[in-house]
């Protein structure tokens, strides 16, 4: 079957903007593979470190980055998100590039500390520059592709990090943190290509921490926090799962992690349409929540079947989780957006952030409680907090738009913009 070219355009980001950043995260996203894949043998082989040094201090590292979104994100609100992305986007490059000379603890926790302020500033000031340099209702769309080049670039990183693997000397691995400082730079450069946004006037600039005394915002932060925990299940409860609860061959942990990559790279902008407004983006959540709730339900019936109904069980409840996950991304993207001013979206994209930092810094802690010390029934506690969160979304969003201001005209923002 031959394929139009108006269906092969579709599949493309839109040119201009758009497709400057989504390119650009490409090398950034090859950068992420390769690091994930490689750097805690890295750590523990060249370096020396143990395992519980390394998760100790990249746990401390991601909590002082929790502080650097909001005041970080004001900052690109200030003096324009595309400088910031770029600035910050070198100093993740050069602090990954740091741990090339990294030989004990207290270096490895500094260093580790440099690179998540960096990443976190980075992705604060580039959520300002999607919402200042891409139309309003293409904002959603954008994010969706981010987010594909995003799995296609691990799915290139940890590959080339394989090789590392398998080679097992102490250069290969080296290497692998040169060659991630490399691209991760590529990426920061790239994003000079999209136009600089504007900085906003002085008689429209909110002052730090105004984020923070919007309630809704908030509280729909918090919540969004609580539906991002399931991206540790694939992590971490998926495999303890597995291995201790379920009659599973072990290797269809892999397959699994295939499902959920697969079906994000294919139908992620496919499931973004219709969460630009807050109306769609909260629906999204809320489907999010029973789905999440009903992959949480399969999970649970898996122990205790045989083996190849056991694994039946779990794919489907993957391919369930995957569309949970498909539809919390982009009513996530929605929301952040459409109820952020335009003219602060800097400290408001650090503010959502903080919160997916947040639930993916508690949960590893709370799923290994949950779902491995309780068995099914913390499945199904889970499931229940998921798609109580869901369904708590739309009325929250609605409250949210009630106390928006209204939208000045445009003789208004004319008149602003003026020195």
């Amino acid at each position: 079957m031959v394929t139009s070219p108006s269906r092969l355009r579709s599949l493309l980001p839109d040119p201009g903007p758009a497709s400057a950043l989504t390119y650009a995260m490409l090398p950034t996203s090859i950068g992420r593979g390769l690091f994930i894949t490689a750097s805690v043998v890295y750590f523990t082989k060249a370096v020396g470190l143990t395992p519980v040094q390394v998760g100790t201090g990249l746990t401390i590292a991601a909590s002082i980055a929790l502080f650097a979104g909001v005041p970080m994100g004001h900052l690109a609100d200030r003096i324009g998100p595309r400088a910031m992305t770029v600035a910050f986007g070198l100093a993740a490059a050069l602090a990954l590039t740091a741990y090339f000379l990294v030989s004990n603890w207290s270096a490895f926790l500094a260093v580790a500390s440099l690179v998540a302020i960096a990443q976190s500033a980075s992705g604060a000031a580039r959520g300002a520059l999607i919402a200042g340099s891409v139309p309003p209702e293409r904002r959603v769309r954008t994010r969706a592709y981010l987010r594909v080049v995003t799995n296609v670039g691990w799915m290139v990183g940890a590959p080339l990090a394989g090789v590392a693997l398998y080679l097992d000397t102490d250069a290969a691995y080296m290497s692998v943190i040169l060659a991630t400082g490399a691209v991760t730079a590529t990426g920061a450069l790239l994003f000079l290509r999209v136009p600089p946004v504007a900085r906003q006037p002085e008689s429209r600039r909110e002052p730090m921490g105004a984020v923070l005394r919007d309630r809704p915002y908030l509280a729909l932060t918090v919540l969004n926090a609580v539906l991002s925990i399931h991206y540790g299940i694939a992590n971490v409860a998926i495999p303890l799962w597995v291995l201790e609860r379920t009659e599973a061959p072990v290797w269809i942990i892999s397959v699994l992690l295939v499902i959920n990559t697969v079906m994000i790279v294919t139908l992620q902008v496919r499931t973004s349409r219709g969460s630009g407004t807050v109306t769609g983006a909260a629906r999204a959540q809320r489907y999010a929540g029973l789905l999440l709730a009903a992959a949480c339900g399969l999970y649970a019936l898996a122990a205790g079947l045989p083996v190849w109904i056991a694994a039946s069980v779990l794919m489907l409840g993957a391919a369930v989780h995957a569309f949970g996950e498909l539809f919390q991304a982009s009513g996530g993207w929605g929301l952040s957006f459409e109820l952020a001013p335009d003219h602060a979206q800097g400290q408001y994209q650090g503010l959502y952030n903080t919160g997916f930092q947040v639930s993916d810094i508690v949960a590893p802690a709370v799923l290994a409680v949950a779902v491995i010390g309780l068995g099914w029934p913390g499945w199904i506690v889970m499931g229940a907090c998921f798609a109580a969160a869901g369904l708590a979304v739309p009325p929250l969003a609605r409250w949210a738009e009630r106390t928006r201001p209204p939208a000045p005209d445009a003789a208004t923002v004319a008149a602003a913009a003026k020195p």
